[in-house]
Formats: structure tokens, C-alpha cells, sequence
């Protein structure tokens, strides 16, 4: 692999309740390894068809928000023609149409630029699933 590629796949314990985990600091530690000071582009892949990956304030209760939200977006009932799992299980094969299961962010000279307020996160409503991959790579 050419060193202007670079990833590596983070194993995150997601839990067994709807979650969103902050995955920030992950991405800071990469990217100080994968970069080393270099401009270029992180990609945060989750490769599961039940979570995506969001930019969101955390600790000031907008991740406890936007799990309600997606509650009663998508409600865990009987609505869902996809019904293997725990009840309701069929939303979460739906969240990766409204939380995205990628981001591209920008890196300049090795560090992840974000807004003040953002997080990179993993949002999980798969109460099925404790156990997740989320592939980083770098390119610069």
C-alpha cells in the first residue's frame, strides 16, 4: 500500500441499548499515526447495515436528542416488513438511509478539522448487535 492510503479498523462496544459513541478521539489518534502532518481526506466507514456514522455535539444532551429523534422517526413496533431480531428490529435496517454509514472529513496538516461543537460518532439504535467495526482510512 502506497503511503498516501492508509486505515485500520477500530473494534467499538456499542452496548446493548441505542447508543451514540464518540469516536473523536479515535480519529485524532489515527490521524496522528496515518497523516504525520500531511493534508488530505479521513473516511469513517461502519460496515453494518444497522448504524451510521454522525457529526453531532455530544455532552450537552444533543446525542440523548437525536436517539429520541430517530425514536419517534422510527418507531421499534411492528410497522416494519423486515421483522427478524428483537421487536421493532426492522428500523434499524432503515436508520442507514437517514444517518449516513460514512463520513468524509477534511484533514489539514494532520488534524482532523471539525467545528467547535462536532463529534465524529457512532449511532447504533441495534440493541441486537453489541459489537461493531468502523473502518478509518486516510488519504493524503
Amino acid at each position: 500500500m502506497s503511503d498516501a492510503f492508509t486505515t485500520r479498523v477500530l473494534n467499538v462496544a456499542s452496548g446493548s441499548r441505542e447508543s451514540v459513541v464518540d469516536l473523536t478521539r479515535e480519529c485524532e489518534e489515527f490521524l496522528r499515526e496515518a497523516a504525520a502532518g500531511r493534508s488530505g481526506l479521513l473516511n469513517v466507514f461502519v460496515p453494518h447495515a444497522t448504524a451510521g456514522v454522525a457529526l453531532i455535539e455530544t455532552g450537552a444532551g444533543s446525542d440523548d436528542d437525536l436517539l429520541a429523534a430517530l425514536r419517534s422517526l422510527l418507531p421499534a413496533d411492528d410497522r416494519w416488513q423486515h421483522r427478524h431480531g428483537s421487536a421493532g428490529h426492522g428500523r434499524d435496517h432503515v436508520l442507514p438511509a437517514i444517518v449516513a454509514p460514512h463520513a468524509t472529513l477534511p484533514v489539514i496538516d494532520g488534524r482532523l478539522e471539525l467545528g467547535t461543537w462536532q463529534s465524529v460518532c457512532l449511532v447504533d439504535t441495534n440493541r441486537d448487535n453489541p459489537n461493531r467495526q468502523v473502518r478509518l482510512s486516510f488519504l493524503g
